[in-house]
């Protein structure tokens, strides 16, 4: 059935740029102008947030863009309280578009007497009056189950296999998939398929919190161009030992592939001073000016895809086709040209 209405956007202060250039995607597609909607969201002097939307949303499909980055709990409330101003301002459909979902590694009591904050956030969302959430690569894929509301978890395989594909033409012989820890071997391996490169493990273990004692090569790369896969960059601390423990096995390069650069504290120089050559993220979450000035790290746009995940939610088409590198080339037409 054709969706009666327009599709209708509207961002907090967590991601402005991308959410203006998911505007301009779609605008290219619809072949007609999408603008994000007219509100403020703004702090009073207690930094209470307040939310005014100008336009009449009565009716309409809206679509929330804000990312539960750092400040991780101000941007939360942010999308709540959005999401409660839409719903009473009798929207009649509340997407929360995610791209990158905070308190997402909190998904397990992983001892005793400690939250689940996941499940918890899960929870305020679908309270808050969400009908439906996108989001990209989730730190663990059972959080959708947290969720009593229809979810989409996008991918950034596919977008990381034309990323490789275009940028290592002629050498994809030489490539090994890297996963940094035995619990990302799934989302190593799904790359590795992607691309048909072999994959490797690197196997750490801490002694405390925060701290890799010592770390171990599961498989053999030597003379191999290495590309560690992960879903979250924080201080990059293992990111740049697995760096240069691939390095001391023999390997020939050393890239990153990271869907979320959260990049907190020191790890912008740390990724500056370390044996990689280069650390690729995606624009989840807004880099700062330290990120964007640094010399090997480089952006790849999410706004093609989620431009055109929302027109499918929107149109009653199924977005699972977006999981696939093929469906991606004429989404990314321009950026990337593949063999």
């Amino acid at each position: 059935m054709p969706a009666l209405t327009e599709p209708k956007l509207i961002s907090g202060n967590a991601n402005l740029p991308l959410a203006k250039s998911i505007a301009r995607r779609m605008s290219m597609h619809r072949g007609m102008s999408v603008n994000l909607v007219d509100a403020r969201v703004e702090r009073f002097n207690d930094q209470e947030i307040f939310v005014e939307v100008f336009e009449n949303v009565r009716g309409e499909d809206m679509y929330v863009i804000q990312p539960t980055s750092n400040p991780a709990n101000d941007n939360l409330m942010e999308l709540l309280i959005m999401v409660d101003a839409l719903r009473r301002s009798s929207a009649a459909r509340i997407t929360a578009v995610i791209p990158y979902f905070g308190y997402a590694r909190q998904d397990r009591r992983a001892k005793a007497r400690t939250p689940i904050s996941a499940k918890l956030v899960a929870n305020l969302i679908t309270q808050a009056g969400v009908d439906r959430v996108l989001t990209l690569d989730l730190h663990a894929t059972q959080i959708q189950g947290f969720f009593d509301i229809p979810v989409d978890n996008l991918y950034a395989a596919p977008i990381f296999a034309l990323d490789i594909e275009h940028h290592f033409k002629g050498k994809m012989q030489d490539l090994m998939v890297i996963s940094p820890d035995v619990g990302g071997v799934a989302r190593a391996r799904e790359l590795a398929q992607r691309i048909g490169a072999p994959l490797a493990i690197v196997d750490k273990r801490r002694e405390k919190a925060g701290e890799v004692a010592e770390m171990t090569v599961i498989g053999n790369v030597t003379g191999r161009t290495c590309i560690i896969v992960d879903d979250i960059c924080d201080t990059a601390g293992t990111l740049c030992k697995a760096a240069e423990t691939l390095m001391e096995a023999g390997a020939v390069e050393v890239h990153s592939y990271i869907t979320h650069g959260v990049l907190s504290g020191p790890a912008v120089e740390r990724v500056g001073n370390s044996v990689m050559k280069s650390l690729v993220i995606t624009d989840s979450i807004e880099p700062g000016d330290a990120v964007r000035a640094a010399r090997n790290i480089r952006i790849v746009p999410t706004a093609p895809i989620f431009a055109q995940a929302i027109l499918n939610i929107w149109g009653g088409m199924s977005v699972s086709s977006l999981f696939e590198t093929d469906t991606l080339v004429p989404i990314y037409e321009g950026l990337y040209q593949r063999p």
